[in-house]
């Protein structure tokens, strides 16, 4: 350890080194989120606004930019290539979608800011309506401030569930 003169002291004392606080950083951990809502629409056609990837521009403030790149024998996407941008961070990625009897989910299968990404929604009749269940786990590479993360989730989840209700809505033409 370094000495220093102190001058008031008059004396040989340690250096004091100040070092910051650093932030709050969470580490690259995965992170699960799940959110229920309930929209007056049929299962069916909830699951066309799913499908409908290229107008996930439209509701979505996080997509930047979709673009299908394979669909399955009925003609729903199956594999899309995404630009997002969540929290200032922008990312792209690419994803495998499956169609479910209850509803649709993905798997990342590629992405510059993530390790893993999984995400669902599972539709329930429920009398006139439908229960919607989102649940999404994310795996970011890179630490990021905790603020930020729960500021994207909330952000995200919003959007998965209130923006889709809106977007049904719209699409009934209500």
């Amino acid at each position: 350890m370094p000495f220093v003169q102190d001058p008031v002291l008059r004396c040989t004392r340690p250096r004091q080194v100040w070092t910051p606080t650093p932030l709050a950083i969470a580490p690259p951990v995965a992170i699960t989120e799940t959110r229920e809502v309930v929209i007056a629409a049929t299962p069916d056609e909830i699951m066309d606004v799913l499908v409908d990837l290229e107008s996930l521009t439209e509701w979505s403030p996080a997509h930047q930019r979709v673009e299908v790149l394979e669909r399955d024998d009925q003609g729903r996407p199956s594999k899309s290539k995404q630009t997002v941008k969540v929290v200032g961070v922008n990312d792209e990625q690419v994803l495998d979608y499956t169609v479910h009897d209850d509803g649709v989910g993905w798997t990342l299968v590629s992405s510059k800011q993530q390790r893993a990404q999984d995400g669902r929604y599972t539709l329930t009749p429920d009398g006139d309506s439908t229960r919607v269940r989102f649940e999404l786990t994310v795996d970011p590479m890179v630490p990021l401030p905790g603020f930020l993360i729960r500021k994207g989730a909330k952000g995200l989840m919003e959007t998965a569930t209130d923006g889709l209700r809106k977007r049904v809505m719209k699409v009934q033409g209500r």
